[in-house]
Protein backbone atom coordinates (compact mmCIF):
# COMPACT_ATOMS: atom_id res chain seq x y z
CA UNK A 1 0.00 0.00 0.00
CA UNK A 2 1.65 3.36 -1.15
CA UNK A 3 0.47 6.51 0.81
CA UNK A 4 0.92 10.03 0.33
CA UNK A 5 0.48 12.07 3.93
CA UNK A 6 -3.12 10.64 4.90
CA UNK A 7 -3.90 9.17 1.46
CA UNK A 8 -3.37 5.19 0.89
CA UNK A 9 -3.35 3.52 -3.31
CA UNK A 10 -2.79 0.21 -4.11
CA UNK A 11 0.60 -0.64 -4.66
CA UNK A 12 1.18 -0.17 -8.81
CA UNK A 13 0.56 -3.25 -10.40
CA UNK A 14 3.49 -5.18 -12.03
CA UNK A 15 2.62 -5.48 -16.37
CA UNK A 16 4.19 -8.79 -17.32
CA UNK A 17 3.57 -8.62 -21.21
CA UNK A 18 6.93 -6.93 -22.84
CA UNK A 19 9.72 -9.14 -23.46
CA UNK A 20 12.80 -6.91 -22.99
CA UNK A 21 16.42 -7.88 -23.89
CA UNK A 22 19.81 -6.00 -21.87
CA UNK A 23 22.84 -6.91 -23.61
CA UNK A 24 26.23 -6.15 -21.97
CA UNK A 25 29.10 -6.80 -23.90
CA UNK A 26 31.71 -8.31 -21.35
CA UNK A 27 34.92 -6.28 -20.85
CA UNK A 28 34.20 -5.35 -23.98
CA UNK A 29 37.85 -2.89 -24.73
CA UNK A 30 39.55 -5.63 -23.14
CA UNK A 31 37.86 -8.34 -24.89
CA UNK A 32 38.50 -7.18 -28.46
CA UNK A 33 42.16 -6.71 -27.95
CA UNK A 34 42.28 -9.88 -26.98
CA UNK A 35 40.50 -11.17 -29.78
CA UNK A 36 42.47 -9.27 -32.20
CA UNK A 37 46.23 -10.19 -30.60
CA UNK A 38 46.59 -13.91 -29.59
CA UNK A 39 49.36 -13.26 -27.32
CA UNK A 40 47.06 -11.12 -24.98
CA UNK A 41 44.36 -13.74 -24.03
CA UNK A 42 44.46 -15.40 -20.80
CA UNK A 43 46.55 -12.27 -19.24
CA UNK A 44 45.65 -9.28 -17.38
CA UNK A 45 44.91 -6.38 -19.50
CA UNK A 46 44.45 -3.15 -18.81
CA UNK A 47 42.66 -0.49 -21.01
CA UNK A 48 44.84 2.63 -20.16
CA UNK A 49 48.43 4.24 -21.17
CA UNK A 50 51.18 2.63 -18.96
CA UNK A 51 51.43 4.95 -16.18
CA UNK A 52 55.52 4.81 -17.04
CA UNK A 53 54.94 6.53 -19.93
CA UNK A 54 53.32 9.34 -18.53
CA UNK A 55 54.34 9.87 -15.47
CA UNK A 56 51.96 8.01 -13.47
CA UNK A 57 49.01 9.82 -14.84
CA UNK A 58 46.30 8.27 -16.65
CA UNK A 59 42.92 6.17 -15.79
CA UNK A 60 41.91 2.93 -16.12
CA UNK A 61 39.02 2.57 -19.35
CA UNK A 62 38.47 -1.00 -18.53
CA UNK A 63 40.10 -4.55 -17.82
CA UNK A 64 40.11 -7.61 -18.52
CA UNK A 65 38.91 -10.49 -15.86
CA UNK A 66 42.04 -11.90 -15.47
CA UNK A 67 43.00 -8.34 -14.43
CA UNK A 68 40.16 -7.67 -12.35
CA UNK A 69 41.17 -10.58 -10.28
CA UNK A 70 43.56 -8.16 -8.36
CA UNK A 71 40.98 -5.65 -8.01
CA UNK A 72 41.59 -3.38 -11.20
CA UNK A 73 38.34 -1.76 -12.40
CA UNK A 74 37.38 1.31 -14.44
CA UNK A 75 38.08 4.21 -13.23
CA UNK A 76 40.64 3.58 -11.28
CA UNK A 77 43.84 5.64 -11.58
CA UNK A 78 46.32 3.66 -14.13
CA UNK A 79 49.18 3.65 -11.55
CA UNK A 80 47.26 2.44 -8.91
CA UNK A 81 46.44 -0.19 -11.16
CA UNK A 82 49.88 -1.17 -12.14
CA UNK A 83 50.70 -1.12 -8.31
CA UNK A 84 47.80 -4.07 -7.80
CA UNK A 85 49.24 -5.90 -11.15
CA UNK A 86 52.46 -5.00 -12.63
CA UNK A 87 52.26 -7.60 -14.58
CA UNK A 88 49.55 -6.66 -16.73
CA UNK A 89 49.49 -5.50 -20.44
CA UNK A 90 49.01 -2.08 -20.31
CA UNK A 91 46.73 -0.97 -23.85
CA UNK A 92 45.93 2.31 -25.04
CA UNK A 93 42.39 3.08 -26.11
CA UNK A 94 41.16 2.83 -29.30
CA UNK A 95 37.75 4.25 -29.35
CA UNK A 96 36.93 4.94 -33.24
CA UNK A 97 37.99 1.12 -33.29
CA UNK A 98 35.78 0.06 -30.84
CA UNK A 99 32.90 2.05 -31.99
CA UNK A 100 32.96 0.52 -35.03
CA UNK A 101 33.21 -3.00 -33.64
CA UNK A 102 29.71 -1.88 -31.92
CA UNK A 103 28.14 -1.10 -34.78
CA UNK A 104 28.87 -4.73 -35.74
CA UNK A 105 27.26 -5.91 -32.41
CA UNK A 106 24.29 -3.64 -33.22
CA UNK A 107 23.69 -4.95 -36.79
CA UNK A 108 22.84 -8.32 -35.10
CA UNK A 109 20.46 -6.63 -32.67
CA UNK A 110 18.52 -5.08 -35.43
CA UNK A 111 18.42 -8.70 -37.57
CA UNK A 112 15.88 -9.63 -34.55
CA UNK A 113 13.89 -5.98 -33.61
CA UNK A 114 14.57 -2.64 -34.87
CA UNK A 115 13.05 -1.45 -30.99
CA UNK A 116 16.92 -1.08 -29.60
CA UNK A 117 17.54 1.48 -27.67
CA UNK A 118 21.91 1.37 -27.29
CA UNK A 119 22.74 2.83 -23.89
CA UNK A 120 26.25 3.06 -24.76
CA UNK A 121 28.92 1.49 -26.74
CA UNK A 122 29.14 -1.78 -24.74
CA UNK A 123 25.19 -2.14 -24.01
CA UNK A 124 21.76 -2.00 -25.43
CA UNK A 125 18.14 -2.50 -24.31
CA UNK A 126 15.98 -4.79 -27.01
CA UNK A 127 12.53 -5.03 -27.58
CA UNK A 128 11.68 -8.44 -28.40
CA UNK A 129 8.06 -8.52 -27.91
CA UNK A 130 7.15 -8.72 -31.40
CA UNK A 131 10.23 -9.81 -33.45
CA UNK A 132 11.00 -10.49 -36.75
CA UNK A 133 12.13 -14.05 -36.31
CA UNK A 134 8.38 -14.96 -34.97
CA UNK A 135 10.00 -16.33 -32.03
CA UNK A 136 7.57 -16.85 -29.14
CA UNK A 137 10.59 -16.86 -26.00
CA UNK A 138 12.72 -14.15 -25.38
CA UNK A 139 15.32 -16.99 -23.96
CA UNK A 140 15.29 -18.13 -27.43
CA UNK A 141 15.93 -15.14 -28.88
CA UNK A 142 18.81 -14.36 -26.19
CA UNK A 143 20.48 -17.10 -27.11
CA UNK A 144 20.86 -16.80 -30.67
CA UNK A 145 22.15 -13.21 -30.23
CA UNK A 146 24.74 -14.52 -27.99
CA UNK A 147 25.63 -17.14 -30.42
CA UNK A 148 25.91 -14.74 -33.20
CA UNK A 149 27.76 -12.25 -31.21
CA UNK A 150 30.00 -15.10 -30.24
CA UNK A 151 30.73 -17.01 -33.55
CA UNK A 152 30.84 -13.72 -36.04
CA UNK A 153 32.73 -11.59 -33.99
CA UNK A 154 34.42 -14.25 -31.40
CA UNK A 155 33.12 -11.74 -28.63
CA UNK A 156 30.79 -12.78 -25.61
CA UNK A 157 27.94 -11.10 -23.47
CA UNK A 158 26.05 -11.69 -20.91
CA UNK A 159 21.92 -10.70 -21.13
CA UNK A 160 19.45 -9.97 -18.54
CA UNK A 161 15.89 -11.46 -19.79
CA UNK A 162 12.54 -9.73 -18.36
CA UNK A 163 9.48 -7.64 -18.83
CA UNK A 164 11.10 -4.60 -18.13
CA UNK A 165 13.96 -2.32 -18.58
CA UNK A 166 15.45 -2.58 -14.77
CA UNK A 167 15.02 -6.05 -14.02
CA UNK A 168 16.66 -6.86 -17.68
CA UNK A 169 19.74 -4.87 -16.14
CA UNK A 170 20.31 -5.75 -13.29
CA UNK A 171 19.94 -9.43 -14.56
CA UNK A 172 22.61 -9.15 -17.24
CA UNK A 173 24.59 -8.37 -14.51
CA UNK A 174 24.12 -11.40 -12.41
CA UNK A 175 26.10 -13.87 -14.19
CA UNK A 176 29.08 -12.24 -15.95
CA UNK A 177 30.62 -13.07 -18.13
CA UNK A 178 28.69 -14.77 -21.03
CA UNK A 179 25.80 -15.31 -18.71
CA UNK A 180 22.33 -15.06 -19.04
CA UNK A 181 19.50 -14.85 -16.49
CA UNK A 182 16.17 -14.91 -16.98
CA UNK A 183 13.86 -12.85 -14.41
CA UNK A 184 10.26 -13.57 -15.39
CA UNK A 185 7.32 -12.06 -13.47
CA UNK A 186 6.80 -14.53 -10.86
CA UNK A 187 10.47 -14.69 -9.98
CA UNK A 188 10.85 -10.77 -9.79
CA UNK A 189 9.88 -10.42 -6.23
CA UNK A 190 12.12 -12.53 -4.91
CA UNK A 191 15.30 -11.90 -7.36
CA UNK A 192 14.51 -8.07 -6.08
CA UNK A 193 14.10 -8.54 -2.48
CA UNK A 194 17.42 -11.22 -2.33
CA UNK A 195 19.72 -7.98 -4.24
CA UNK A 196 21.95 -6.69 -1.68
CA UNK A 197 21.12 -2.74 -2.10
CA UNK A 198 23.97 -1.70 -3.62
CA UNK A 199 23.71 -3.92 -6.18
CA UNK A 200 20.48 -1.74 -7.23
CA UNK A 201 20.66 1.01 -10.11
CA UNK A 202 19.77 4.15 -8.51
CA UNK A 203 21.86 4.28 -5.45
CA UNK A 204 25.09 5.40 -5.73
CA UNK A 205 27.98 3.93 -3.73
CA UNK A 206 27.92 7.17 -1.44
CA UNK A 207 24.45 6.13 -0.53
CA UNK A 208 25.19 2.34 0.56
CA UNK A 209 26.81 3.35 3.67
CA UNK A 210 24.19 5.58 4.91
CA UNK A 211 21.03 3.10 3.94
CA UNK A 212 23.49 0.79 5.75
CA UNK A 213 23.35 3.44 8.96
CA UNK A 214 19.63 2.95 8.41
CA UNK A 215 19.49 -0.75 8.50
CA UNK A 216 18.52 -0.63 4.89
CA UNK A 217 20.65 -3.55 3.33
CA UNK A 218 18.75 -5.51 0.59
CA UNK A 219 15.74 -5.02 -1.78
CA UNK A 220 13.55 -6.36 1.15
CA UNK A 221 14.66 -3.69 3.38
CA UNK A 222 14.16 -0.92 0.52
CA UNK A 223 10.41 -2.58 0.07
CA UNK A 224 9.31 -2.26 3.60
CA UNK A 225 9.65 1.49 3.40
CA UNK A 226 6.45 3.63 2.59
CA UNK A 227 6.41 5.57 -0.45
CA UNK A 228 6.71 8.46 2.24
CA UNK A 229 9.82 7.24 3.51
CA UNK A 230 10.86 6.59 0.14
CA UNK A 231 10.18 10.31 -0.65
CA UNK A 232 12.17 11.18 2.67
CA UNK A 233 15.28 9.49 1.59
CA UNK A 234 15.85 9.82 -2.48
CA UNK A 235 13.91 12.65 -2.84
CA UNK A 236 12.41 13.43 -6.62
CA UNK A 237 13.74 9.81 -7.96
CA UNK A 238 11.96 8.07 -4.88
CA UNK A 239 8.70 7.22 -6.17
CA UNK A 240 10.59 5.35 -9.08
CA UNK A 241 13.01 3.47 -6.46
CA UNK A 242 9.65 2.56 -4.70
CA UNK A 243 7.59 1.24 -8.08
CA UNK A 244 10.45 -0.66 -9.29
CA UNK A 245 11.74 -2.67 -6.02
CA UNK A 246 7.93 -3.91 -6.28
CA UNK A 247 8.90 -4.68 -9.96
CA UNK A 248 7.44 -2.28 -11.89
CA UNK A 249 8.66 -0.27 -14.56
CA UNK A 250 6.80 0.83 -17.27
CA UNK A 251 9.49 2.66 -19.82
CA UNK A 252 9.48 2.18 -22.55
CA UNK A 253 12.59 1.04 -25.11
CA UNK A 254 13.72 4.41 -26.75
CA UNK A 255 14.37 4.22 -30.32
CA UNK A 256 14.61 7.62 -31.07
CA UNK A 257 18.19 9.84 -32.53
CA UNK A 258 19.46 11.10 -29.22
CA UNK A 259 22.05 13.92 -29.12
CA UNK A 260 25.23 12.74 -29.81
CA UNK A 261 27.31 15.32 -27.83
CA UNK A 262 27.35 18.24 -25.82
CA UNK A 263 30.44 20.57 -25.50
CA UNK A 264 31.47 24.23 -24.64
CA UNK A 265 35.00 26.01 -26.11
CA UNK A 266 36.31 29.36 -26.02
CA UNK A 267 39.10 30.83 -27.76
CA UNK A 268 41.54 33.57 -26.44
CA UNK A 269 43.95 36.74 -27.08
CA UNK A 270 46.52 37.07 -25.46
CA UNK A 271 47.06 33.54 -25.49
CA UNK A 272 47.25 31.42 -22.47
CA UNK A 273 50.75 30.66 -21.65
CA UNK A 274 50.81 28.94 -18.32
CA UNK A 275 49.48 25.46 -17.18
CA UNK A 276 47.31 27.47 -14.11
CA UNK A 277 45.60 29.58 -16.77
CA UNK A 278 44.48 26.34 -18.78
CA UNK A 279 43.05 24.83 -15.40
CA UNK A 280 40.93 27.60 -14.81
CA UNK A 281 39.43 27.79 -18.04
CA UNK A 282 39.29 23.89 -17.95
CA UNK A 283 37.16 23.81 -15.02
CA UNK A 284 35.42 26.90 -15.73
CA UNK A 285 34.37 24.79 -19.38
CA UNK A 286 33.83 21.50 -17.34
CA UNK A 287 31.24 23.33 -14.89
CA UNK A 288 29.32 24.61 -18.57
CA UNK A 289 29.21 21.45 -19.94
CA UNK A 290 27.90 19.83 -16.84
CA UNK A 291 25.04 22.61 -16.66
CA UNK A 292 24.14 21.65 -20.54
CA UNK A 293 24.25 17.67 -19.78
CA UNK A 294 21.63 18.58 -16.61
CA UNK A 295 19.45 20.38 -18.88
CA UNK A 296 19.17 17.82 -21.53
CA UNK A 297 19.25 15.30 -18.77
CA UNK A 298 22.00 13.05 -19.86
CA UNK A 299 25.53 11.88 -19.09
CA UNK A 300 28.16 10.58 -21.36
CA UNK A 301 31.11 7.89 -21.18
CA UNK A 302 33.41 9.96 -23.92
CA UNK A 303 35.66 12.85 -22.71
CA UNK A 304 37.34 14.54 -25.54
CA UNK A 305 39.81 17.71 -24.95
CA UNK A 306 40.10 20.01 -27.87
CA UNK A 307 43.36 22.58 -28.14
CA UNK A 308 44.59 24.68 -30.29
CA UNK A 309 47.77 26.54 -30.40
CA UNK A 310 48.93 29.95 -31.59
CA UNK A 311 50.22 28.32 -34.84
CA UNK A 312 46.49 27.29 -35.00
CA UNK A 313 47.80 23.38 -34.95
CA UNK A 314 44.66 21.79 -33.70
CA UNK A 315 44.98 18.46 -31.21
CA UNK A 316 41.99 16.66 -30.02
CA UNK A 317 42.51 13.80 -27.58
CA UNK A 318 39.69 11.39 -26.23
CA UNK A 319 39.48 9.37 -22.55
CA UNK A 320 36.94 6.32 -22.65
CA UNK A 321 35.19 6.15 -19.72
CA UNK A 322 33.50 2.62 -18.43
CA UNK A 323 30.43 4.28 -16.13
CA UNK A 324 28.80 7.60 -17.70
CA UNK A 325 29.40 10.77 -15.84
CA UNK A 326 27.91 14.46 -15.76
CA UNK A 327 29.53 16.36 -12.40
CA UNK A 328 31.49 19.10 -13.48
CA UNK A 329 34.42 17.74 -10.67
CA UNK A 330 34.47 14.66 -12.82
CA UNK A 331 34.53 16.26 -16.32
CA UNK A 332 37.35 19.04 -15.00
CA UNK A 333 39.48 15.58 -13.83
CA UNK A 334 39.22 13.51 -17.17
CA UNK A 335 40.13 16.65 -19.47
CA UNK A 336 42.68 18.31 -17.21
CA UNK A 337 44.39 14.71 -17.40
CA UNK A 338 43.98 14.46 -21.34
CA UNK A 339 45.78 18.03 -21.26
CA UNK A 340 48.65 16.92 -18.76
CA UNK A 341 49.12 13.86 -20.91
CA UNK A 342 49.02 15.78 -24.24
CA UNK A 343 49.20 19.33 -23.80
CA UNK A 344 51.54 22.08 -23.76
CA UNK A 345 50.90 25.67 -22.44
CA UNK A 346 54.01 26.92 -23.19
CA UNK A 347 53.50 26.77 -27.07
CA UNK A 348 50.76 29.79 -26.53
CA UNK A 349 46.51 28.11 -26.22
CA UNK A 350 44.87 30.19 -28.91
CA UNK A 351 41.41 27.53 -27.90
CA UNK A 352 40.25 25.01 -25.47
CA UNK A 353 37.07 22.99 -25.82
CA UNK A 354 35.61 19.79 -23.85
CA UNK A 355 33.05 17.77 -25.07
CA UNK A 356 30.96 14.57 -23.50
CA UNK A 357 30.09 12.02 -25.93
CA UNK A 358 28.39 8.61 -25.85
CA UNK A 359 25.03 10.20 -24.34
CA UNK A 360 22.54 8.15 -22.70
CA UNK A 361 19.58 9.57 -20.37
CA UNK A 362 20.69 10.22 -16.81
CA UNK A 363 17.17 8.43 -16.15
CA UNK A 364 17.85 7.89 -11.97
CA UNK A 365 21.01 6.09 -12.07
CA UNK A 366 24.48 6.82 -9.89
CA UNK A 367 22.04 8.79 -7.73
CA UNK A 368 23.41 10.15 -4.26
CA UNK A 369 21.26 10.56 -1.78
CA UNK A 370 20.76 13.96 0.16
CA UNK A 371 21.09 14.80 3.62
CA UNK A 372 18.37 13.36 5.25
CA UNK A 373 16.81 12.82 8.61
CA UNK A 374 16.96 9.20 10.00
CA UNK A 375 13.95 7.08 9.46
CA UNK A 376 13.50 7.37 13.78
CA UNK A 377 12.90 10.82 13.52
Amino acid sequence: MRTIGMLRFDDPQIDGSRKILHVDMDAFYASIEQRDHPEYRGKPIIIARHPKENSGKGVVATASYEARKYGVHSAMAAQEAYERCPQAIFVASNHSYYQEVSRQVREIFFRYTDQVEPLSIDEAFLDVTHNKQGLPYAMDIAKAIQKAIYQELQLTCSIGVSYNKFIAKLASDYNKPFGMTVITPKRAPAFLEGLPIEKFYGIGQRSVAKLHDQGIYTGADLKALSQDQCLTLFGKTGLAIYERVRGVDNRLVKTVRQRKSLGKETTFYPFLYHDEEVEAVLRELAQSVAKSLAKHGVHGKVVTLKLRYGDFNTMTRQQSLHDPIKDSDSIYFYALDLFRDYGEASQGVRLLGITLSDLTDVDFENMQLPLYPRLSD
